[in-house]
């Protein structure tokens, strides 16, 4: 039997899903045992078996994956568990440093400033190395970029530097270092919306505009969605995966969620001002119909993200409209009824919307 260590997956994530599979088909071909339709010879099943067993070991060796349920739970639970201490040990940073930074001297400001991003750094690397789980970097690798943020900020309160959007894009750069470094999602999640925010930043400058301005303007965030969407179509992510779904999440929330405030608020945009009821007309239009295709694209790819964050603007969207046409003047039982039997309608769709994916053919269009 051939050892199955090489080619058996190329990211943790790539690893779970082999593991997932592994126990899916277990159950399935128990089931159908139990049923009498299948019943393999006790020599495949001993082979079945025994390799499942090699690479069940070999993937939790290298990945540390989990192959039962209970592992996962548990895995959930220390997901929770590093994702509060992060948090926790970020805030520790962040109020330590402002609680004695005034007694301090210049150069000691300077030390800390340039000293604590490197060891956190340090020692990101080293759990990474020693943790295959990656919790602790995840842990370690929050509180670096809270400290290299700081760094950025109070230096150049320190030195009298003139606050720069330049900043989103240092603090973007560093964030995607370490996701792509030590595979971490939500430091991949940050440095996006990071990079995001540099780019509507340096659009509104086009402008003539501040750049700080750019909230005032929702429309400068409309490209960074449209970018983030499409990178993993253009670039590939083989070796991490399980990032391409944070891509495609995110690039529909930063395209839908200007959207959605310039549905309700058409002042903040820049065309035709001053005609905010059309503005705000033609954006709602625009959010139900991107909202759609987001939900339609996801399932026609099976990106299951894509469907959910469609999904809830979709919602949004339609409660806000619901709101503007019938809120100030029906009563709270009348609106709250008619909202009720929307939501009823719209499971009834998405019922039948799946009774037809059911009924074709396996190996179709995903």
């Amino acid at each position: 039997m051939p050892e199955p260590v090489a080619g058996t997956a190329g990211s943790k994530g790539e690893a779970q899903r082999r593991a997932d599979r592994i126990s899916a088909f277990r159950a399935e071909l128990a089931s159908l045992e139990r049923e009498g339709v299948l019943a393999l010879p006790e020599e495949q099943r001993v082979r079945v078996a025994a390799y499942h067993e090699v690479l069940l070991r070999d993937l939790a060796e290298r990945f540390d994956v989990d192959v039962s349920e209970g592992e996962k739970q548990l895995s959930w639970g220390m997901r929770i568990a590093s994702f509060l201490g992060a948090l926790a040990l970020a805030a520790s940073a962040f109020f330590f440093i402002r609680r004695f930074w005034g007694m301090l001297d210049t150069p000691v400001q300077v030390a800390i400033l340039a000293v604590a991003p490197a060891l956190a750094l340090l020692g990101a690397d080293f759990a990474a190395r020693r943790e295959r789980s990656g919790y602790f970097a995840g842990l370690i690798g929050l509180v670096a970029s809270t400290c290299f943020v700081l760094n950025v900020a109070l230096l150049g309160e320190i030195f009298n530097v003139t606050p720069s959007y330049g900043a989103f894009l240092a603090w973007g750069a560093f964030g995607l270092i370490l996701a792509y470094a030590y595979g971490l999602r939500l430091l991949l999640a940050a440095g996006l919306l990071s990079l995001a925010d540099w780019l509507s930043s340096w659009l509104i400058t086009w402008t003539g505009a501040d750049w700080t301005a750019s909230w005032e303007r929702p429309e400068t965030f409309l490209p960074a969605g449209l970018l983030l969407f499409a990178t993993p179509l253009l670039v590939p992510h083989r070796r991490r995966a399980d990032f391409a779904p944070v891509y495609r999440a995110l690039g529909v929330a930063v395209f839908l969620f200007p959207v959605l405030v310039l549905a309700n608020w058409g002042e903040g945009s820049f065309w035709r001002a001053g005609e905010g009821d059309t503005i705000e007309i033609a954006y709602q239009i625009l959010g139900f119909a991107a909202s759609a295709a987001a939900i339609w694209i996801g399932i026609r790819r099976g990106w299951r993200e894509v469907v959910h964050t469609g999904s809830v603007f979709f919602v949004a969207f339609l409660w806000a409209k619901f709101l503007d046409w019938w809120w100030d003047w029906m009563p709270r039982y009348l609106f709250f009824l008619i909202v009720g039997l929307t939501a009823a309608a719209a499971l009834v769709a998405l019922k039948k919307a799946r009774s037809v994916m059911a009924a074709r053919p396996a190996g179709g269009a995903a």
